[in-house]
């Protein structure tokens, strides 16, 4: 039976983590507030939000009397996930790359035994729009299962152009069909043959403007570091991007330098990503910037990084942060976040409320979707999931298990029916 354009009264939730709060990002001991309700309830009506409440009261609402019942039989109902950082169409894994990690071999000596970029660049050159969006849906009906309900799309592995347009165009494809797919244009590595000044200059030019033009992109993500723009080239490109209207974000390369909090924070950045370490003074500056950080633990496990990134100190200072599985075929080859929030709390010390906060309502300022999706609350979309566990902390718990039993997008049931996709 289809629940779309219905109205629905999910009843029964032993926690109904509702996340309700401040319309912004939780910082500090925020993170740590949830708003569960006992035997927690919803109504839905035509794939939106109009109450939330212990299940005897909306069970006797008059609107709630010709609603379709879905019992949660004593399950959590968390928020559906919303994952920040992905790319969704990326290439094959890169399993020869992978085994000579584990066995020791440095990074650069991976890199010239195995061509690992090259086989990613040379995929996607390759790549019909068609297979884009086929390994795009391929990677979505993941996504799907593990409990994401919104995600971002992005490229900027290789730094072409001409490829990065290729994908945006597939990413439209894959708007809504059936997640909401916020999608980001990622300033890549410098191509070879080409000055890091004259790609900053085509950069703002010609390919900023053609993405607004044809509205392929709602944010600009600027990369810094090696191989990528420099801080001086990279101030430009961000005045460009928000000159333009878009969206700002800024990707670092692991460490985050004074002068890039302060930089993001001018141009007003919603998030900085790539962090792996910083100084207390970088910290302290970022608690007083609008810019969440949102963290890749995912990259840390699969590229054997240690430590992984500071999240209890950025915390700690009152720095909002969020979770993302930083998807890619050779980078963090996951689409569970729940994996991602119990690497959260294994390797980076964070409580199972903070997880879970970063993975859905602040991730979700991350993307600037938060007036829609990332907590559960009247006027939201109806985006949540029912997980097979009778307490919200459960969730790190059980490493490596899925235990979403229900995945719901807008009112409509996704998982576990998939016709959809």
């Amino acid at each position: 039976m289809s629940t779309q354009g219905k109205k629905i009264l999910l009843r029964g939730a032993r926690q109904l983590v509702t996340l309700q709060g401040p319309s912004g990002p939780r910082r500090g001991v925020q993170m740590r507030e949830l708003g569960i309700i006992a035997d927690g309830a919803l109504l839905i009506q035509d794939g939106v939000i109009v109450q939330v409440g212990a299940s005897r009261r909306l069970e006797n609402l008059a609107e709630a009397r010709d609603a379709i019942e879905l019992s949660a039989d004593g399950r959590v109902v968390v928020p559906g996930f919303v994952d920040p950082h992905v790319h969704p169409v990326c290439g094959p894994p890169l399993v020869a790359a992978y085994e000579m990690r584990l066995a020791g071999q440095p990074e650069a000596e991976i890199e010239r035994l195995t061509g690992a970029s090259g086989t990613t660049r040379n995929w996607l050159a390759q790549a019909s729009r068609q297979r884009m969006e086929l390994t795009g849906r391929r990677a979505i009906r993941e996504f799907v299962r593990h409990g994401t309900t919104t995600l971002e799309a992005r490229g900027g592995l290789v730094g072409d152009p001409k490829l990065e347009l290729r994908l945006l165009r597939a990413f439209q494809a894959l708007q809504q069909r059936p997640l909401d797919v916020v999608p980001v244009f990622q300033t890549g590595p410098v191509p070879q043959g080409t000055s890091p000044q004259t790609y900053a200059e085509e950069l703002i030019q010609r390919v900023l403007p053609e993405i607004k033009r044809r509205r392929l992109a709602e944010l600009v993500d600027v990369s810094l570091g090696p191989g990528q723009l420099d801080l001086q080239l990279v101030e430009p490109v961000l005045e460009s991007a928000k000159r333009l209207g878009f969206g700002l974000k800024l990707t670092v390369d692991g460490w985050l330098e004074p002068e890039v909090v302060e930089l993001a924070t001018r141009w007003g950045v919603v998030a900085v990503e790539g962090v792996e370490a910083l100084s207390p003074r970088s910290a302290a500056q970022l608690a007083g910037a609008p810019a969440i950080v949102t963290l890749l633990p995912g990259v840390s496990f699969h590229l054997l990084k240690r430590p992984y990134p500071p999240a209890r100190e950025l915390i700690d200072y009152g720095v909002p942060v969020a979770l993302s599985t930083g998807f890619s075929a050779h980078r963090s080859p996951t689409c569970s976040m729940p994996a991602i929030i119990a690497l959260a709390c294994h390797e980076m010390h964070m409580t199972p409320a903070e997880a879970l906060t970063a993975a859905t309502i602040n991730a979700a300022c991350a993307l600037g979707v938060a007036h829609r999706v990332g907590s559960l609350q009247s006027g939201k979309q109806a985006d949540l999931l029912m997980l097979n566990i009778s307490d919200y902390r459960e969730i790190p718990y059980h490493f490596g298990m899925n235990l979403v039993a229900m995945v719901m997008k807008r009112g409509q049931v996704l998982y576990p029916r998939l016709e959809a996709l």
